[in-house]
């Protein structure tokens, strides 16, 4: 537990204190005032206001829209099926640059409503609406739909046998089997869009800002830090309390029910209602999921020959030092070293994790079980603080020795492997602790070193989480954009930013730039899902137990 303590401690506890003291602290004197003083800001209380609006307001559209999907994949069975569960996976391990590019192509100046019938959405609340649902379904088609698929059916058809209705039936024994992971799920999504930041960004222009986008803006473009540490330490305690009820509702879902094997649920539709079910929900995915992403493809092979594709290749000294393609390279490389910090710390903390005793009474809580809890959240935090926050505090702290990290490449892969090291561990916990500790006991009473031990017992067993973890891993890493804007070197740009920076100019050509780009990430993160999905389980459920362990972007 030391080492993966040790990291988060120095590189993300301690630049995020640095930022928040610089803020706050004046003459070697905290403003506490200050906190007070943000808060009454109307421009202030407006970006509170919309931050929870927008995120309340696409949970619940992300809920109407995904949980007839969420019923399609757990109880039909039909032609594609698992290829299409790929598909509905896709948006949610893309970057939030590439989903915010693909938006701004279907419903921005130029785009396809734009041509088609003279609409444009890209200012409005509703493409960042639209946008989360594409992002988030999967959290429930995934989350509700893992643990609907393990629900036996028989227990529903009993309560149709005495006489009750479907949808008595399905009110009063399957909705309360489902409301926790339904609960989870929801919690997933408001958590999600309360700290949305690339889609906000591209998409709500100078008018609609989140927290995090707000961060963003005091801290690069305002420079007021006492402002960004309130506002920081406001999504802190908000984001730890989402968690909380978060872990809460996982503990109830995860004690509460008896599954059946997945497998064994899942039938040929059957009547009316279930095939118009099928075909409104492959229409949904459709036009939501797949059009953005087709019309991201098209708009970046408009000009004559691959024109875009081949502007990549020359330098353009007013927005990058280097070709627009290396980034390419440059991402690829650091999302490897940021992979293989994730997967070290994150597997040392799955470790200690497992071989920390939890308590098994069912009533109070030992001392044990709490210093259990405490690490695993630990661990989460990265995922609710500001990314911003911490990109611009690795700028502040970690530049003096003998932490002078400032002009290194290695800043970056840091930055990236935060985020990347929580999806690590939720990775390979629930794996480990499925492992027969006698199978430890014995080789340790053969006279095996802790390390054959794990290399003996564990490590065979947890090969596969393993590789899923790197991969989920790698898909944040290559993603990462909210910490990595502040700390890419103008002449090694990673794929987020570089398209950023691209949609930001203006001009055919840089639009279609980003367009490009965006594409060429797309596709790399597609490869890695569709790699992902042959090492996973075929029984519909995730490593998490039925929750998606990774993301694209920032959170």
């Amino acid at each position: 537990m030391a080492v993966p303590a040790a990291f988060f401690a120095v590189f993300f506890a301690y630049p995020v204190a640095a930022i928040v003291r610089r803020g706050l602290e004046a003459d070697g004197v905290w403003q506490v005032g200050r906190i007070a003083e943000v808060l009454l800001r109307p421009d202030v209380r407006h970006v509170l206001w919309f931050t929870t609006w927008q995120a309340l307001a696409s949970t619940a559209l992300t809920l109407l829209v995904a949980l007839p999907g969420a019923y399609v994949f757990a109880r039909l069975d039909f032609p594609g099926r698992q290829v299409l569960r790929a598909v509905v996976t896709v948006p949610f391990v893309l970057p939030t640059v590439v989903v915010g590019t693909a938006f701004l192509a279907l419903v921005g100046r130029g785009g396809l409503l734009d041509e088609l019938w003279g609409v444009r959405l890209d200012t409005t609340v509703w493409a960042i609406l639209l946008a989360h649902v594409f992002f988030n379904y999967a959290v429930v088609v995934r989350t509700v739909g893992g643990l609907w698929a393990g629900l036996d059916p028989r227990q529903e058809e009993a309560a149709r046998m005495l006489g009750a209705s479907p949808a008595a039936a399905w009110r009063t024994v399957t909705l309360p089997a489902l409301a926790p992971a339904v609960a989870a799920a929801a919690l997933m999504v408001f958590l999600f869009t309360f700290t949305s930041f690339g889609v906000v960004q591209i998409l709500g222009g100078p008018t609609f800002s989140t927290l995090e986008v707000e961060i963003y803006r005091q801290t690069a473009q305002i420079f007021d830090l006492s402002t960004a540490a309130v506002l920081t330490i406001i999504q802190f305690l908000a984001v730890g309390a989402i968690l909380a009820v978060h872990a809460w509702t996982v503990r109830r879902r995860e004690s509460a029910l008896r599954l059946v094997d997945p497998a064994l649920t899942a039938r040929r539709p059957r009547g009316a209602g279930q095939w118009a079910l099928l075909v409104g929900v492959l229409v949904t995915i459709a036009l939501l999921l797949v059009l953005p992403l087709a019309v991201l493809v098209q708009r970046s092979l408009t000009a004559p020959g691959l024109g875009y594709y081949r502007a990549l290749t020359d330098p353009d000294g007013g927005v990058f030092l280097v070709a627009p393609i290396n980034a390419v390279g440059t991402s690829l490389s650091y999302a490897a070293a940021a992979t293989a910090i994730a997967v070290v710390i994150g597997g040392l903390a799955a470790a200690a994790l497992t071989r920390l005793p939890r308590s098994r009474s069912g009533g109070r809580v030992s001392f044990a079980e709490r210093l259990v809890r405490g690490f695993d959240a630990l661990l989460m935090l990265p995922l609710g603080i500001s990314a911003v926050t911490v990109g611009f505090g690795f700028l502040i702290a970690l530049d003096r020795p003998p932490l002078d990290l400032r002009q290194s490449w290695i800043l970056v892969p840091l930055a990236q492997a935060l985020v990347g090291v929580p999806f690590v561990v939720r990775t390979m916990l629930p794996v480990l602790r499925a492992v027969d500790g006698r199978l430890r006991e014995a080789a340790a009473v053969l006279g095996a070193s802790p390390w054959r031990v794990w290399r003996e017992v564990d490590l065979p067993m947890v090969r596969r989480a393993l590789l899923v973890a790197a991969g989920f891993a790698f898909a944040v890493s290559l993603g990462e954009f909210g910490a990595t804007v502040f700390i890419a070197r103008p002449d090694n740009p990673t794929l987020p930013v570089a398209v950023a920076r691209l949609i930001g100019r203006p001009g055919d050509l840089n639009y279609g730039q980003a367009m490009a780009l965006s594409t060429i990430l797309m596709v790399v993160c597609v490869v890695t899902l569709l790699i992902l999905e042959r090492l996973l389980p075929r029984s519909g459920a995730d490593p998490a137990g039925g929750a998606p362990v990774g993301r694209g972007g920032e959170f």
